[in-house]
């Protein structure tokens, strides 16, 4: 009797694990807790086991939604740093066109003393 018991509350805490892990991943916490209670855990080591795996699973695998969310960041930031570039290559050649034409009129000015 106390199997069946312990049968009922895998199910139920799976139904909770099934919509926490809806985003993240599929993860089948009855079959796991089956699994393990086959292998000779408690239906307690076993449950708690699960439950480990669903927080660590919920806490450090990335969504879809994540990934893209991370995409649209990235693709912004490369834009910013482009412009960024753009902006400094226009000012590096027009300090490099003034430098030439100061060097120009320096060589002008030591040819005619000389």
């Amino acid at each position: 009797m106390r199997r069946r018991g312990a049968k009922v509350l895998a199910a139920r805490r799976r139904a909770s694990y099934d919509s926490a892990m809806t985003e993240a991943i599929a993860f089948d916490t009855h079959r796991f807790v089956k699994r393990l209670t086959d292998c000779g855990f408690t239906e307690q080591q076993a449950e708690t086991l699960a439950d480990e795996h669903v927080t660590l699973l919920n806490g450090n695998l990335a969504t879809k939604a994540d990934i893209e969310a991370l995409r649209q960041e990235t693709k912004a930031e490369i834009a910013k740093v482009e412009t960024r570039m753009e902006a400094i290559k226009a000012d590096l050649l027009k300090w490099m066109f003034g430098a030439l034409i100061a060097q120009g009129g320096l060589i002008v000015a030591l040819v005619k003393l000389l």
